[in-house]
């Protein structure tokens, strides 16, 4: 079973907050499979873990008579490792129009994109390069992720698929991981399964393929199969946060909350920087209604990802919590919405949201009118609460031409937990949803290095005992 993320129509403004927790547990296994990848360090061959792309980076050429774009790489490059990624995107241009044919420095345009939230300009990027390039894998890996982030399902299988079909790359794990991600994405169930067997027919040990087999029985409410083969998935790969994080997610399907809890915090002690472990955190704390602690979970969420909207989505509503006691908690709150808004501009949780943060005090109370108005005229809004919407406007326009500072106070709304414990269902639904191959930067591309990289070579993982109760591969 697979859950969307969009609000169904009659949905009202707290069943939103519900639905918009949810989403976060979902999200979390998201960013634990996309393939980012940073550009790598000029003259140096690629020495950080590649976990979706395992090609070797050939030996760099040596150093070209024209010093002009080899010293602006080097630049620019060092303006990434600093965060700088204006001037890092300002210098890889400049040697794309000195050196058109330098698709590493295309490349990294694309990723400092992508860590700018300009997911279409990552996309161009990561395509034009392909258009010179059909298998510069990292850029395969990143489109394909962008595509299943944009929900082109369709558009990323045709990528892998096609990519598969080039010499020497039939076989290509990284490839094929990505692959049954998307199959299971579109719904295909069965080519998923068949996928990641293929991957395990050949390399019996590889974690990525049992995660990812274990979301495909997880999606079709298999949860005690998907429990054994995430078992196996942690004996091959005890260190992966993905791993725990799939565990949080079936046990919470099991209504198993404290160990769900567990294995969320199990992964984020293992990588500090696992934002889908604190998405899954903040969206526990959000169901038993500690707005704090949800606010400190996403908070980190945002951090880490400061692109993903989802993350700003949650970390909105754990604000939007605590505006019953702090009404400058709901200006904060319309803010971390109107963040959403600037990537997702009509996400009708976002408009709505924003409408009833900014309600809460004076200072937001015209932006509240002109979102409101904007929930108002969705589709998706149900018709009581377009009453609510009408008496909530009414309202603050008579508090605006009498001078009342602040509105009486509210009976504290509909908690973010519906009585049936939904909030933590979808939000686990939607982590899966997000889930694929884990997310490690291998360096970004080296300015020296070939633009062709080698056919990728498969690296099965050291042979351990063979795992119990796994999945016999098909051949």
């Amino acid at each position: 079973m697979r859950t969307q993320s969009k609000a169904p129509a009659g949905k009202n403004a707290m069943t939103l907050v519900r639905s918009l927790t949810t989403a976060a547990l979902a999200f979390t296994t998201a960013c634990a499979t996309s393939s980012q990848i940073k550009p790598a360090t000029a003259g140096t061959p690629n020495e950080r873990p590649i976990p979706v792309a395992t090609s070797e980076v050939p030996s760099a050429p040596p150093a070209s008579n024209d010093s002009g774009p080899h010293a602006l790489f080097v630049s620019a490059l060092a303006a990434f490792d600093a965060g700088n990624y204006d001037a890092a995107r300002k210098g890889f241009e400049q040697v794309v129009a000195a050196a058109p044919q330098s698709l590493n420095a295309q490349f990294n345009l694309g990723l400092i994109a992508e860590r700018q939230g300009r997911l279409a300009d990552a996309q161009a990027a990561y395509e034009k390069v392909l258009s010179q390039a059909p298998d510069h894998q990292p850029s395969l890996l990143n489109l394909g992720r962008l595509y299943r982030v944009q929900e082109k399902f369709a558009q990323a299988i045709r990528l892998y698929e096609g990519a598969l079909e080039a010499p020497g790359h039939a076989h290509d794990v990284a490839l094929l991981n990505n692959l049954t991600v998307a199959y299971r994405l579109a719904g295909q169930f069965e080519l998923a399964e068949a996928t990641a067997r293929r991957v395990l027919a050949r390399s019996k040990d590889n974690p990525e393929a049992y995660k990812n087999l274990a979301l495909v029985y997880y999606d079709q409410g298999q949860y005690r199969l998907a429990e054994l083969v995430s078992a196996n998935a942690r004996k091959l790969a005890e260190n992966d946060p993905g791993v725990y994080n799939n565990l949080g997610m079936i046990y919470l399907k099991l209504n198993e909350r404290p160990r769900a809890l567990a294995q969320f915090q199990k992964a984020v002690s293992l990588d500090g920087k696992f934002a889908p472990g604190y998405l899954n955190i903040g969206a526990m704390s959000l169901a038993y209604r500690d707005y704090a602690g949800a606010e400190k979970a996403f908070a980190r969420a945002v951090e880490l990802d400061p692109t993903s909207y989802e993350s700003h989505l949650y970390y909105a509503y754990a604000l939007d919590g605590q505006k019953g006691s702090d009404g400058k908690r709901g200006l904060a709150a319309g803010d971390a919405f109107e963040k959403v808004l600037a990537m997702r501009p009509e996400h009708p949780e976002a408009v709505c949201g924003a409408g009833w943060a900014y309600a809460a005090d004076r200072a937001g109370w015209q932006k509240a009118l002109g979102y409101l108005e904007r929930c108002k005229g969705l589709q998706a809004t149900a018709p009581q609460d377009r009453q609510m919407i009408d008496a909530k406007v009414q309202g603050i326009q008579a508090m605006l031409k009498s001078g009342q500072t602040q509105p009486a106070a509210e009976q504290k709304k509909e908690a973010v937990q519906g009585k049936d414990g939904s909030l933590l269902d979808k939000v686990s639904d939607e982590a899966a949803r997000e889930e694929g191959t884990p997310a490690e930067e291998p360096p970004p591309a080296d300015e020296t290095a070939s633009e062709a990289p080698a056919p990728s070579q498969e690296v099965p993982a050291a042979a351990p005992d063979s795992p119990a109760g796994a999945p016999v591969p098909t051949p």
